[in-house]
């Protein structure tokens, strides 16, 4: 999957497909280094297209463990994985807004996009309806696993 700083096929597709000109293209960011950096090897990509930068992803490890210490290939692979998702939700995204015919991507395409695929979803935008909760069921075997538990509790 091709980054954001680099030209898609999909992602030119997808802006035509939201009602961008049959004629547009995505441009690598200006220079012809942009684009070879990925051919070469390096896995570079363009900081000014990047949505999460490497200071900002040491950043976020540090408020997690601040003694931990990522490699090199490793914030490379994360900030890849980052941008590709970001890429897969705003293309579903804009399939989702020409099913509706509409021009504009809504938070709805995004959160529905999100709840169907990654089983996620992030309150406080769009609809405030009450999510329902379900319960997962509870099998005989598993009954009988917390009763041997209890059993055994009582025990001591």
């Amino acid at each position: 999957m091709a980054s954001p700083s680099q030209s898609s096929p999909a992602t030119a597709a997808t802006a035509n497909a939201i009602g961008g000109s049959s004629s547009a293209k995505i441009s690598s960011g200006g220079s012809s280094a942009a684009g070879t950096t990925a051919a070469s090897g390096s896995g570079g990509t363009d900081s000014a297209t990047q949505l999460l930068t490497k200071p900002r992803l040491q950043e976020l490890v540090r408020e997690i463990d601040p003694t931990e210490q990522l490699d090199e290939e490793v914030e490379e692979l994360l900030l890849q994985i980052a941008d590709d998702f970001v890429e897969n939700t705003v293309n579903a995204a804009c399939l989702l807004a020409k099913h509706r015919k509409v021009p504009k991507v809504e938070v709805r395409d995004v959160q529905l996009h999100l709840e169907r695929n990654w089983n996620m979803w992030i309150p406080g935008f769009g609809t405030d309806e009450l999510r329902p909760y379900k319960r997962a069921t509870v099998t005989e075997a598993h009954k009988q696993r917390l009763a041997l538990i209890r059993k055994a509790i009582k025990k001591y």
